[in-house]
């Protein structure tokens, strides 16, 4: 080989070796996931360990990289952004879409599963029904985490639903609405991010939600009373469009599921803790957490009982299947 050749071979080798060291093999792909909710809310919290999970179980191939507080999307756009493929993959509460297909209400009939363990029967089974309903939007879901038990937010003492005509109430899916309604109170549609200024501004004086909520917004700024009526868990829910799911190779999707069971697990525990610890703090920054009085109990008794009859009406034969084999757990 003369010189002149074994320089150039030189040269060319070199560039291609330093091309190579400056492009990977494989580019890592970042995937952007909206959140609604607060980063040191406990579904956020556990929404980026089961994206650090992801992150680390694909060897980096896949970045999951979360956006909390409704900074991508609002809770509301959260799930359109996904169906529609604006961002592969998004956390958002199934119940606001109850319009949509009263499937996604399940979690939300007022009474009928108000304890974590009935929530996770409850879920057991809905969870079909509610995965084949999603697979029609182009979703695939992932895991899904319950919301400690629903309580009632009021700045006055309530002691029956009569007490309750005319107070401004913060809504946040059909349920909730027509809860309102029931209960003569007047619904605003607000998302978790704006809680706060709406309580501040007076925009709104109730709503029903968790302690979490309650303890995340430091209602007792604005609140004085938290009445523990347990109406029923919502769940948040993981979802991913279908057409990036689908380029998945096989040992990839193994990961994302794997992460799913581990974070569908440790969220239910957090939710749990968090129950206790939200409570407390709102005790201890001075909100009345009480039990409701027999007579609200028994008014709200009358209005969940109303409200299951037109769920199950909506629902149909799906629904009522899904009620049935819940009762008989």
């Amino acid at each position: 080989m003369t010189d002149l050749l074994k320089t150039t071979t030189g040269i060319v080798t070199a560039a291609l070796l330093a091309a190579s060291a400056a492009t990977p093999a494989l580019a890592a792909e970042k995937w952007d996931m909206p959140l609604a909710y607060p980063a040191t809310n406990f579904h956020s919290e556990n929404a980026a360990a089961f994206a650090a999970c992801v992150t680390k179980g694909t060897g980096g191939e896949i970045e999951i990289v979360t956006h909390p507080g409704g900074s991508l999307f609002g809770g509301a756009d959260i799930k359109r952004a996904v169906q529609t493929g604006q961002v592969p993959i998004g956390e958002r509460l199934l119940s606001a879409h109850a319009n949509e297909d009263p499937l996604f209400g399940i979690d939300s009939i007022p009474f009928l599963a108000t304890s974590f363990d009935a929530s996770v029967n409850l879920w057991k089974a809905a969870q079909g029904a509610v995965e084949e309903a999603l697979d029609g939007q182009n979703l695939v879901l992932l895991y899904s985490v319950p919301w400690p038990p629903q309580g009632m937010y009021f700045n006055m003492e309530v002691n029956s639903v009569d007490d309750m005509n005319g107070v401004k109430f913060r809504a946040y899916n059909a349920a909730t609405a027509k809860l309102a309604e029931l209960t003569g109170m007047l619904p605003v549609q607000i998302e978790a991010a704006e809680v706060s200024q709406a309580f501040a501004t007076g925009v709104a004086q109730s709503m029903i939600s968790s302690g979490a909520t309650g303890y995340d917004s430091k209602l007792w700024e604005n609140v004085s009373h938290f009445y523990e009526v347990a109406a029923w868990l919502p769940r948040n829910s993981i979802m991913v469009n279908k057409d990036p799911w689908a380029g998945l190779d096989d040992a990839t999707k193994k990961v994302f599921t794997d992460c799913a069971v581990t974070a569908e697990a440790e969220g239910l525990q957090k939710a749990k803790d968090y129950t206790t610890f939200t409570l407390d703090g709102l005790k201890s920054n001075g909100m009345k957490v009480q039990k409701p009085s027999d007579k609200l109990k028994s008014d709200l008794a009358v209005v969940g009982e109303t409200m299951t009859e037109e769920w199950l009406k909506a629902a149909g034969d799906k629904g009522k299947a899904i009620v049935d084999a819940y009762k008989a757990m």
